[in-house]
């Protein structure tokens, strides 16, 4: 008779087993870290660093005035390089402490904010931050910005093979360089002119760390200094960024101390902003066909064109015009041209009130009667280009101000221009020389002459159009540092949609006393 075997409880056997279990589990633990050590470092050699997404590379093409001050852009997207070697050493250390404080030692990544994100992402929670500058930066330029497991794992071999293979300059010029700032700017560069008006390079230690400070919600801070709450909230956060850069020795006591929350630029931008778009459109013309090139490759070329514009001499007409208005159903138009006699500089140019409704520019294209306007003018005989300019029936203001400023330079016309040098890369890409044509004998009238030797105040001269309707009305005055146009006339619409017909002028209140009113203040402004 067989004596049935004793079944030994699972407890018992446990742990007679146990270190057999520990065993066969550590190796396949080992087995399994092994596995994905070896898959990391196929990856990681598999792992190319791809190019910048085209829209990190396209540069916009920046518009200065002739004293440098920003005027204005082109192209799709507000950005320009700048070399790291442009960008103040304080500048650079207030993003870093701002943004990632272990840059210059990391390899790259974040391994608590990585562990933080795959938790994230597994689970469904809420999108965690904490990058470092280079994932960041392969974020921003390199990869698309969706946040799913298999990109994140791809940022992070790229960030890490990046770190190895480049300098850190070299990643945070990059970072710098393509990082979204608000208020469209996307880079440092177009961040400052945007926040402050200045180039990257005249940063101050107080206008850099505001930068750092706005990086990480550009979209709720590009209201600072418009909106009170975000201007308090950006305040408290740029502190909180010199408090570490003064800890960390990136800054003394002394510039902690003296350091003031900055003024900003208002924003949205004003009108005045939207009717620079008239300058925009004068020199961006003229500087494509200078360097031989479309408008559409200027725009994304990243060029910067020096304008001759004097913006504060613009701005002071704008105001100046502003808020005239004639009968119903009549439009008024006024234009005003300033240029410098004998050189062809066009100082200023307004062309109109409103470019988002009327992108015609009246200064340069608008052909209107000149009438009186050029009866100083029928005693000279001019030769070309002028020969028989003061038989012309409708000039532009352009073209009459340039007959003008050729009898202010004693008889010297000078085509006209709005571009002086155009800049890329540091380099100069194209410079302006006058144009210049003697237009009347070489020896002066005695009127030319004593224009010429620049008299204590300036010429004045106000003329019409139209006849008995008065449809324009004209001032120009002249010396031998500028000559100034103002013209009025009106429109209506005429009988088929979109055509219009000239007006007759309003006669209250004047238009004449206007238009000279307006030069005579734009002329005082120059003192």
């Amino acid at each position: 008779m067989t004596v049935p075997s004793r079944r030994i409880p699972f407890r018992v056997r446990l742990r007679r087993n146990r270190g057999r279990i520990a065993r066969r589990l550590l190796a396949a633990l080992l087995a399994l870290v092994v596995l994905l050590c070896g898959a990391v470092v196929v990856a990681y050699k598999l792992t190319v660093i791809p190019e910048p997404h085209p829209e990190t590379v396209v540069q916009s093409t920046v518009f200065l005035d002739e004293k440098g001050d920003y005027l204005g852009r082109r192209g799709p997207v507000d950005r320009q390089d700048v070399p790291l070697s442009q960008v103040p050493r304080y500048a650079q250390d207030a993003v870093i402490a701002a943004e990632n404080r272990s840059f210059r030692t990391d390899s790259g990544v974040s391994p608590k904010a990585l562990v933080r994100a795959v938790a994230a992402a597994l689970t469904g929670g809420e999108r965690q931050g904490g990058s470092t500058i280079t994932q960041q930066y392969v974020k921003n330029a390199l990869l698309s910005p969706q946040q799913t497991l298999s990109r994140k794992a791809r940022e992070a071999l790229i960030a890490v093979k990046l770190d190895r293979t480049r300098s850190k300059d070299q990643i945070l010029e990059g970072y710098l360089n393509t990082v979204y700032f608000g208020r469209g700017a996307a880079g440092i560069q177009a961040a400052a002119r945007n926040y402050f008006g200045v180039d990257t390079k005249d940063l101050t230690v107080s206008q850099g760390a505001a930068l750092a400070a706005i990086i990480n919600l550009p979209s709720y801070y590009e209201k600072a200094g418009s909106d009170p709450k975000v201007t308090a909230t950006l305040q408290r956060r740029w502190e909180w960024v010199l408090g570490a850069m003064a800890t960390s020795g990136n800054i003394t006591a002394k510039q902690r101390a003296e350091a003031r929350f900055p003024a900003f630029r208002f924003y949205p931008p004003g009108a005045t902003d939207g009717q620079r778009q008239y300058l925009i459109d004068a020199a961006a013309k003229e500087a494509a066909d200078r360097l031989g090139i479309t408008q559409d490759q200027l725009a994304s070329g990243g060029y910067t064109v020096h304008t001759t514009f004097d913006l504060t001499l613009q701005d002071s007409a704008a105001e100046l015009v502003k808020g005239q208005k004639a009968g119903k159903g009549v439009r008024l138009h006024t234009a005003v041209v300033g240029m410098a006699p004998g050189d062809g500089a066009v100082r200023v140019l307004y062309g109109g009130s409103d470019y988002a409704r009327q992108p015609f520019n009246d200064a340069v294209s608008g052909a209107v009667e000149a009438g009186t306007a050029l009866k100083p003018l029928a005693r000279f005989r001019f030769g070309a280009p002028l020969a028989g300019f003061p038989r012309t029936a409708a000039p532009t203001p352009l073209r009459l101000t340039s007959a003008y400023a050729a009898v202010a330079a004693g008889g010297v016309y000078a085509t006209p221009y709005t571009v002086s040098r155009i800049t890329r890369d540091g380099r100069t890409v194209y410079t302006a020389h006058p144009d210049r044509h003697r237009v009347l004998p070489g020896k002066a009238t005695p009127a030319v002459a004593a224009v010429a030797a620049g008299p204590p105040a300036a010429l004045f001269t106000t003329g019409a159009g139209g006849g008995i309707t008065r449809r324009t009305v004209w001032t120009v005055a002249y010396d031998a540092r500028l000559t100034l146009s103002v013209a009025l006339f009106a429109d209506k619409p005429g009988g088929k949609k979109g055509m219009t017909v000239p007006a007759q002028l309003p006669t209250h209140p004047s238009p004449t006393d206007f238009a000279e009113q307006t030069a005579i203040q734009l002329w005082r402004r120059l003192r």
